[in-house]
Protein backbone atom coordinates (compact mmCIF):
# COMPACT_ATOMS: atom_id res chain seq x y z
CA UNK A 1 0.00 0.00 0.00
CA UNK A 2 1.52 3.30 -1.08
CA UNK A 3 1.73 6.26 1.26
CA UNK A 4 2.30 9.88 0.33
CA UNK A 5 5.40 11.20 2.09
CA UNK A 6 5.21 14.53 3.90
CA UNK A 7 8.22 16.05 5.66
CA UNK A 8 7.53 17.48 9.11
CA UNK A 9 10.13 19.74 10.69
CA UNK A 10 10.63 19.69 14.45
CA UNK A 11 12.00 22.39 16.71
CA UNK A 12 9.35 25.01 16.07
CA UNK A 13 8.60 27.55 18.76
CA UNK A 14 5.15 27.40 20.28
CA UNK A 15 2.80 30.29 20.97
CA UNK A 16 0.58 32.56 18.87
CA UNK A 17 3.34 34.89 17.66
CA UNK A 18 5.60 32.04 16.55
CA UNK A 19 2.68 30.34 14.78
CA UNK A 20 1.85 33.54 12.90
CA UNK A 21 5.46 33.80 11.72
CA UNK A 22 5.36 30.21 10.49
CA UNK A 23 2.16 30.80 8.53
CA UNK A 24 3.66 33.93 6.97
CA UNK A 25 6.52 31.72 5.74
CA UNK A 26 4.09 29.29 4.09
CA UNK A 27 4.26 26.70 6.86
CA UNK A 28 1.54 25.24 9.07
CA UNK A 29 2.09 24.50 12.77
CA UNK A 30 1.12 20.96 13.72
CA UNK A 31 1.40 18.28 16.38
CA UNK A 32 1.97 14.54 16.01
CA UNK A 33 0.87 11.97 18.59
CA UNK A 34 -0.57 8.48 18.97
CA UNK A 35 0.51 4.90 19.73
CA UNK A 36 2.31 5.83 22.95
CA UNK A 37 4.26 8.59 21.23
CA UNK A 38 4.74 11.78 23.24
CA UNK A 39 3.18 14.71 21.35
CA UNK A 40 5.73 16.36 19.07
CA UNK A 41 5.35 19.95 17.83
CA UNK A 42 6.21 20.15 14.14
CA UNK A 43 5.51 22.26 11.07
CA UNK A 44 4.75 21.26 7.49
CA UNK A 45 5.06 23.17 4.26
CA UNK A 46 1.65 24.35 3.05
CA UNK A 47 2.39 23.58 -0.61
CA UNK A 48 3.81 20.13 0.18
CA UNK A 49 0.74 19.34 2.27
CA UNK A 50 -1.50 20.27 -0.67
CA UNK A 51 0.46 17.96 -2.96
CA UNK A 52 0.39 15.09 -0.44
CA UNK A 53 -3.40 15.36 -0.16
CA UNK A 54 -4.04 15.87 -3.89
CA UNK A 55 -5.10 12.27 -4.51
CA UNK A 56 -8.62 10.83 -4.32
CA UNK A 57 -8.36 10.32 -0.55
CA UNK A 58 -8.12 14.04 0.17
CA UNK A 59 -7.86 14.73 3.89
CA UNK A 60 -8.30 11.00 4.57
CA UNK A 61 -5.04 10.13 2.82
CA UNK A 62 -2.65 7.83 4.66
CA UNK A 63 0.60 9.77 5.00
CA UNK A 64 4.16 8.72 5.62
CA UNK A 65 5.22 11.52 7.95
CA UNK A 66 8.99 12.04 7.71
CA UNK A 67 10.37 13.41 11.00
CA UNK A 68 14.17 13.72 10.95
CA UNK A 69 14.45 10.80 8.55
CA UNK A 70 12.17 8.48 10.51
CA UNK A 71 8.82 7.78 8.88
CA UNK A 72 5.55 7.40 10.73
CA UNK A 73 2.28 6.23 9.14
CA UNK A 74 -0.19 8.97 10.06
CA UNK A 75 -3.49 10.55 9.15
CA UNK A 76 -4.97 13.97 9.81
CA UNK A 77 -7.03 13.78 12.98
CA UNK A 78 -8.16 17.39 13.11
CA UNK A 79 -7.82 20.56 11.05
CA UNK A 80 -8.23 24.08 12.36
CA UNK A 81 -9.03 26.83 9.87
CA UNK A 82 -8.87 30.61 9.93
CA UNK A 83 -12.42 31.80 10.71
CA UNK A 84 -12.53 34.21 7.74
CA UNK A 85 -9.96 33.14 5.15
CA UNK A 86 -10.66 29.41 5.82
CA UNK A 87 -6.98 28.57 5.31
CA UNK A 88 -5.57 25.74 7.42
CA UNK A 89 -4.04 27.23 10.57
CA UNK A 90 -3.15 24.10 12.59
CA UNK A 91 -3.12 20.32 12.10
CA UNK A 92 -3.28 17.35 14.47
CA UNK A 93 -1.60 14.28 12.96
CA UNK A 94 -2.16 10.93 14.64
CA UNK A 95 0.24 8.04 14.19
CA UNK A 96 -1.61 4.86 13.17
CA UNK A 97 -1.07 1.16 12.74
CA UNK A 98 -2.09 0.32 9.16
CA UNK A 99 -3.74 -2.90 10.35
CA UNK A 100 -5.59 -1.37 13.30
CA UNK A 101 -9.17 -0.12 13.04
CA UNK A 102 -9.79 3.61 13.49
CA UNK A 103 -12.84 5.87 13.35
CA UNK A 104 -12.85 8.65 10.77
CA UNK A 105 -15.29 11.17 9.30
CA UNK A 106 -15.93 10.74 5.58
CA UNK A 107 -17.72 13.21 3.25
CA UNK A 108 -21.15 12.19 1.99
CA UNK A 109 -22.05 12.76 -1.69
CA UNK A 110 -25.51 12.36 -3.21
CA UNK A 111 -25.57 10.98 -6.75
CA UNK A 112 -28.32 10.98 -9.36
CA UNK A 113 -31.60 12.86 -9.67
CA UNK A 114 -34.97 11.87 -8.23
CA UNK A 115 -37.49 12.56 -11.00
CA UNK A 116 -40.36 11.44 -8.75
CA UNK A 117 -39.47 14.02 -6.12
CA UNK A 118 -38.80 16.79 -8.64
CA UNK A 119 -42.05 16.19 -10.52
CA UNK A 120 -44.03 16.81 -7.33
CA UNK A 121 -42.10 19.92 -6.42
CA UNK A 122 -40.43 18.21 -3.47
CA UNK A 123 -36.78 18.25 -2.48
CA UNK A 124 -34.00 15.94 -1.32
CA UNK A 125 -32.80 16.95 2.13
CA UNK A 126 -29.46 15.56 3.36
CA UNK A 127 -29.46 15.51 7.18
CA UNK A 128 -25.65 15.22 7.37
CA UNK A 129 -22.71 15.93 5.10
CA UNK A 130 -20.26 13.48 6.71
CA UNK A 131 -20.53 9.97 8.13
CA UNK A 132 -18.47 8.44 10.92
CA UNK A 133 -17.10 5.04 9.91
CA UNK A 134 -14.78 2.37 11.30
CA UNK A 135 -12.01 1.12 9.02
CA UNK A 136 -8.30 0.44 8.84
CA UNK A 137 -6.04 3.09 7.27
CA UNK A 138 -5.65 0.79 4.27
CA UNK A 139 -9.42 0.79 3.58
CA UNK A 140 -10.15 4.49 4.16
CA UNK A 141 -12.63 5.73 1.51
CA UNK A 142 -12.44 9.27 0.16
CA UNK A 143 -16.24 9.63 0.24
CA UNK A 144 -19.52 7.78 0.76
CA UNK A 145 -21.88 7.92 -2.25
CA UNK A 146 -25.65 7.51 -2.03
CA UNK A 147 -27.76 7.14 -5.19
CA UNK A 148 -31.00 9.10 -4.76
CA UNK A 149 -32.43 8.34 -8.22
CA UNK A 150 -35.13 5.96 -6.97
CA UNK A 151 -36.29 8.01 -4.01
CA UNK A 152 -39.93 9.15 -3.92
CA UNK A 153 -41.55 11.77 -1.66
CA UNK A 154 -41.64 10.50 1.90
CA UNK A 155 -38.67 8.15 1.53
CA UNK A 156 -36.03 8.20 4.26
CA UNK A 157 -32.54 6.74 4.17
CA UNK A 158 -31.13 5.86 7.57
CA UNK A 159 -27.55 4.97 8.41
CA UNK A 160 -28.38 1.24 8.40
CA UNK A 161 -29.58 1.59 4.76
CA UNK A 162 -26.32 3.08 3.47
CA UNK A 163 -24.14 0.71 1.44
CA UNK A 164 -20.62 1.22 2.77
CA UNK A 165 -17.38 0.31 0.99
CA UNK A 166 -15.84 -3.09 1.69
CA UNK A 167 -13.83 -3.19 4.91
CA UNK A 168 -15.79 -0.39 6.58
CA UNK A 169 -18.64 -0.25 9.10
CA UNK A 170 -20.82 2.58 10.36
CA UNK A 171 -19.84 4.09 13.70
CA UNK A 172 -23.11 5.87 14.50
CA UNK A 173 -26.68 4.97 15.45
CA UNK A 174 -28.17 2.71 12.72
CA UNK A 175 -31.43 4.68 13.00
CA UNK A 176 -29.74 8.03 12.35
CA UNK A 177 -31.46 9.89 9.51
CA UNK A 178 -29.13 10.53 6.57
CA UNK A 179 -31.34 11.65 3.66
CA UNK A 180 -35.05 12.52 3.37
CA UNK A 181 -37.23 13.05 0.28
CA UNK A 182 -39.54 15.87 1.34
CA UNK A 183 -43.05 16.39 -0.03
CA UNK A 184 -43.90 19.75 -1.58
CA UNK A 185 -45.40 22.08 1.02
CA UNK A 186 -49.17 21.78 0.49
CA UNK A 187 -49.68 25.22 1.98
CA UNK A 188 -47.36 27.00 -0.42
CA UNK A 189 -49.96 27.55 -3.16
CA UNK A 190 -52.55 28.73 -0.66
CA UNK A 191 -50.04 31.11 0.89
CA UNK A 192 -49.26 32.71 -2.47
CA UNK A 193 -52.90 32.82 -3.55
CA UNK A 194 -54.11 34.55 -0.38
CA UNK A 195 -52.42 37.92 -1.04
CA UNK A 196 -53.76 37.93 -4.62
CA UNK A 197 -57.29 37.28 -3.40
CA UNK A 198 -56.98 40.05 -0.84
CA UNK A 199 -56.03 42.53 -3.56
CA UNK A 200 -59.06 41.78 -5.76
Amino acid sequence: MSQNTLVAQIGRSTGSAASRRLRAEGKIPAVVYGHGMDPVSVSVDRRELRLALAGPGGFNTLLSLDIEGKKYPAIIKELQRHPIRRTVSHIDFIQVNVNEEITISVPLRLEGESKAVNSEGGMIDPAVDHLEINCTPSTMPSEIVIDISNMVPGDMIRLADVALPKGTTAAGDPEMLVVTAIHANPGSEAATAAPEAAGE
